[in-house]
Order: C-alpha cells, then structure tokens, then sequence
C-alpha cells in the first residue's frame, strides 16, 4: 500500500523513479507524482497527476538532468483520489513523500499552528509542515527529522528532500516498510521493496524503525535518534529482475498460477529430511512442537484462508484444538492463549500492520511465536520468535496465487511436525503424507492442462452479478479463497457458504443462471455434497462441479465438471485452489478487466 523510491547517484533520476513506481504499481494505488532537485540546484520541482503511472510520465520533463529525487504511488486514505492529494507534499523548504498514517495529525495542526500552511486533505502534508517548521529553526535535516518524528503517533516511512541540501536523501520509519541500497557505481536507493531498484543491484538492507537515515552519492549514513551510528546488515536478493517481469504471459497473475508447482517444490523441499518434515535450516528447535496444548492462526484475506486449511488438517486429524483469528479482530480482544499455545501468524508481505500489531500482543501471552512469511527481514519476520520463510519469489499481482498454495503447503508441514512431536501421528503415518505433499506439484500442472477449459466455461460468468462457492469440510475452506479471488479481480459478488447451510437461509439467492461453484472432494461427506447441489441444479443454477470423479453418474446435477487428479481428499486443495485462480482470472479478462491491478486494492496493506 503506496509505494516509495528514492534516488541520488550519477543516473537520471527521473527515469529511475518512474521505472521503480512501475515496478511498484502492484502494490495498489490511485495517484502517482516524484520530486527531484531541478538542474541539480537547491530547486526541488514537483511532477504529480491522479491516475497512473503512465500518466505521470506524460506530464514530466522529456529530458531531465537531475540525479536525486524522490517518487511515490498513492493509495487514498486521509483525502480522496486528486493531483492536489498526491504526493509528494511540499511545504517550505521540504517535500516528502510518506506510506502509512498519521494518527494524531489534527492535533499536531492545531499545536503548531499548521493550517494556513496545507492545500490537501492529507496527513502526509501535516507531516510536511512539521518537518519545515522544526528544519527553519536550525535548518539541521536529522534534528527536525528527530523533533518531528517525536511528535508522531502512527505508522511511517517519510522519504524527504530539503531544498537548500541538493544530492541529498533522507529517511525515516515506524512501522512501515522500507529498504535501502547502495552501489558505488550507481548510487543510493530507498523504496518499499527491492523490486524498485532490483534492477541496479541485489543488495539491500531493511532501514532500522526509528533510525534516521542520509543518502547521498557517496553512500548511505544511518543514525538512531539519539544520534549513534549504527552499521545496517546488508542481504542479497535471492531472484533477479527476470523474476518480476512477465516473462511473455498477459498478465502477472497467469504467470505466478503457472509458477506455483515450482514455488512449492522450492518451500518443502528444504524441510524435508529422511521424509518426515525438519525445520532446521529455519532455526526452529524440535523443542518448540513439543507441548503444545492449543494453536492459534493469525491473518488477514488470503493468508487468513490459508490458515484456515491449516486449522482443518492440525484439529481433525491431530485432535489439537484450533482458532483462526482475523488479525483485526485478534488485537481488540482478550487472547485466549498462555504459555503452551502455538501462535502462527501468516503474511505474504510480513508487513500486514493489523498482523504484526496482532503478533505483538500474542508475545505478551507466549514465547511460542512462529511467523509464515515471504519476504525475508520483514517486520513480522524479524519480531516473531521463529519464522519460515515461503519461496516463492516476488508476487505481483494484487491477488494472491503462488503466495496462497505455498503458505498452505508449509502448514501442512508444520501440521506433521506437529504430529510429530505430540505422537498423533507415527513416523510411517508422517512419510506418507509428506508423500503426498511432494507429489501435489506434479499434480497441479495437471490441472493447468485444463486452463483453456475454465477459459471457455467462464464466458457463462462474465454477465453475473452473484456467483457462490459450496463446499463441505476443507472443501469450504477452500472455497472461501476460490470466492475471494473472483470478487477481487472480476468485481462479481461472490460468496462462499458450507453447503449443508444452503436450507438455513441461503439458498434464497439461487435463481436461474447464477454461477455456483460446487466442490466435492472430501470422501467422507461426498453423498451429502451431492444432495446439496442436486438443491441448487433445481433451482436453475449454473452449476460447476469440481471433483475426484472420472466422470460424474449423474450428469444432470451439472452443467460443467471439471475432473481433478485423485489424490488424498486433505492435498485436493491444492489442485481445486488452482482451478478457481484460473476461473476467476478468465472471469476477470472476459469482462475486459486488469486482473493484476484491481480497484481499490492493494498488495500489502500497511495502514489500519
């Protein structure tokens, strides 16, 4: 959510920060604009536009020497969608560009006396005005930045020129995510994540929260408010640029379904020892599954439905008992959770800010904290007591595939281990699963087979204002992502609901045509499943089936059946997940629609 890149070096600025918000955009936004130092003199110009990137470029300069500057994606909180709303904000001597929110930004208005200063509605340019009333006090860019953070309640990544300090950057966050790099040759970057700048270099480090930092050509300085250095400890990005481009695919979000075989062979591979599930290349002692009397999973969206799956494989076949928490939910409550509870937060960005508030409450009740992640060093990453990281490289699309199926896999894996440790499950027990688990790749690109299949099905769902998923068991489970996902990018209505609730209100909003997605995979519940479409087909659904069977003894209860490799009813959500990705995609095109960018969305949600 908004993106941020700062440059000062011997390029051009202005198309180093225009192509690194391109490489922003999928992190959802609505506005766009850069600043920079004009001829490299203490001038600071300003290009900024509602709309998209794209149409930034059309109104900057044509040929523009400037070699530092700074540049931003809006997503709208404080203000609605407006050039006059984007950033950057200018205020005096300084401009700065901000992801987050400022809470108390009423408050600091009124106590300086900030409101004949603003021309937006935004808290960013309260933020603006602040730094340049404490920077004309000494015109000392680390003391204002110092004072004024002070001030500040809320979450932050401030990326901030002064005008008379030409070539120079600065920097400072709470919360919000930020990276800095540094190439001699180049020169220094700040963004929200390395895909801005990966294509000048593949090293980085996190910037520290509340550390302040300068960049300028000559390398980056980092300082904790009390004005100490501190030595930041660089990483290397483990893809290059190739990982986020297209790669001759549509669209982003095609090309990351078809790479999520590769993506979970990379996640489980290197947590498997002797076939049983080790986790300890993560540093993750067998000590911390032993005891466990409860779990509990801590997520948002997608990774919450993960979770979910999770929660379904650890209680009915383990006996522990679990909850799966909305993050937002779970850090207004009283937890119910002590010292020999598992807590399991999962976050593709490891920067979800109600995740990562949520993960810092659970500290407070347990030291067994373990995070699912797939962005190395990330906040939640780094604040949980353990972390696994996903492998699944850069996701760009704002709705989640790859990141989904990879985070299921690795909770299976800590299902076994849990097993495991608990003796609920025997070592034999434990290698057959992880068995299963190696061979739902293969399976998947099975499934992929079917794309031009679900392509000419969905030509049936583009006019529908409603559709509905229905599923038993973990098949409800993945039923609510399968939902999610068309909603996100095709903006039909859907819902999913545990078909055996069909009677018990629901099925009210069955009419003739509409789109019902009904997923039968689960063997112990397959007769009642059957029952309940046979409910919807006499209503006139449009019904598609998804299920283990060759072929379907009834063919009437369907209007499409698509046939699914017969695997363990626990591993068909991986094959099912892939089928509703790919319906909800050609959904999505079929209306004409960007699937990779969808309104009012964003990839990683860092504001409350």
């Amino acid at each position: 959510m908004c993106g941020i890149i700062g440059y000062t070096g011997k390029l051009e600025a202005q198309n180093v920060l225009i192509d690194g918000l391109s490489r922003l955009e999928y992190r959802g936004y609505d506005s766009a604009g850069i600043a920079y130092f004009r001829e490299n003199i203490a001038h600071i110009s300003i290009r900024k536009t509602a709309g998209k990137v794209k149409d930034l470029r059309s109104v900057c300069d044509k040929v523009n020497p400037s070699t530092c500057g700074i540049g931003h994606t809006r997503w709208a909180t404080h203000g609605g969608v407006s050039t006059t709303n984007a950033h950057p904000h200018r205020v005096g001597q300084v401009a700065l560009i901000h992801n987050g929110i400022i809470e108390n930004y009423a408050a600091i208005t009124e106590k300086f006396n900030l409101g004949d200063e603003l021309q937006s509605e935004t808290d960013t340019e309260v933020g603006a005005a602040l730094l340049n009333h404490f920077y004309s006090q000494d015109h000392d860019p680390k003391s204002a930045i110092r004072k004024a953070v002070a001030e500040i309640k809320g979450s932050f990544a401030f990326g901030i020129l002064f005008e008379d300090r030409p070539g120079e950057i600065y920097a400072v966050r709470n919360v919000s995510p930020m990276v800095a790099a540094y190439d001699p040759e180049i020169g220094a970057f700040i963004a929200s994540d390395v895909t801005a700048f990966i294509e000048h270099t593949n090293r980085y480090f996190v910037v520290p929260e509340y550390a302040v930092v300068a960049l300028s050509p000559n390398g980056i300085e980092v300082e904790d408010l009390k004005g100490q250095k501190l030595t930041p400890e660089f990483m290397t990005v483990d893809w290059d640029l190739t990982a986020a481009e297209k790669d001759g695919y549509p669209h982003f979000m095609l090309k990351e379904i078809h790479e999520q075989p590769a993506a979970i062979t990379r996640t489980i591979t290197p947590r498997i020892a002797d076939g049983l599930p080790d986790f300890a290349q993560d540093g993750v002692p067998d000590d911390f599954f032993e005891g466990v009397r409860d779990v509990t999973i801590i997520a948002c969206g997608t990774a919450m439905y993960a979770g979910m799956v999770g929660a379904e494989f650890i209680q009915n076949h383990l006996g522990l008992p679990v909850t799966v928490s909305i993050a937002s939910e779970f850090r207004y409550a009283r937890p119910v959770i002590d010292k020999d509870s598992m807590v399991i937060v999962v976050s593709q960005s490891g920067e979800t800010i109600d995740t990562l508030e949520a993960l810092r409450l659970a500290k407070k009740y347990t030291d067994r904290t373990l995070s699912i992640v797939n962005v190395k060093a990330s906040s939640i990453a780094r604040e949980s007591h353990y972390v696994v990281y996903t492998h699944a490289g850069p996701e760009i699309a704002v709705a989640s595939t790859k990141a989904y199926t990879v985070q299921v896999a690795t909770m299976f894996l800590l299902g076994f281990k849990l097993g495991l440790a608990s003796g609920r499950l025997t070592e034999d027990e434990a290698r057959d699963r992880v068995a299963a688990l190696k061979a739902m790749p293969a399976h998947m690109e099975e499934v992929l087979a079917y794309e031009n299949q679900v392509k000419e099905l969905t030509s049936r769902m583009i006019n529908a204002h409603d559709a509905f998923y229905i599923g038993r068991g973990l098949d409800y489970r993945v039923a609510m992502e399968g939902a999610l996902k068309l909603k996100e990018i095709s903006y039909i209505h859907a819902e999913a609901y545990a078909a055996g609730e069909l009677k018990h209100g629901t099925i009210s909003l069955i009419e003739k045509g509409v789109p019902v997605i009904a997923i039968a995979n689960q063997q112990p519940v397959y007769e009642k499943m059957i029952s309940n479409i046979r409910e919807v087909k006499a209503r006139d659904a449009f019904v598609i089936l998804i299920s283990k069977d060759k072929a379907v003894h009834d063919p009437s209860i369907c209007n499409v059946h698509l046939s699914i490799p017969d695997v363990p009813d626990d591993f068909t959500v991986f094959e099912t997940a892939v089928l509703c990705q790919l319906i909800g995609y050609y959904t999505s095109v079929g209306k004409g629609l960007d699937p990779d960018q969808p309104r009012n969305l964003a990839k990683s949600v860092t504001v409350e």
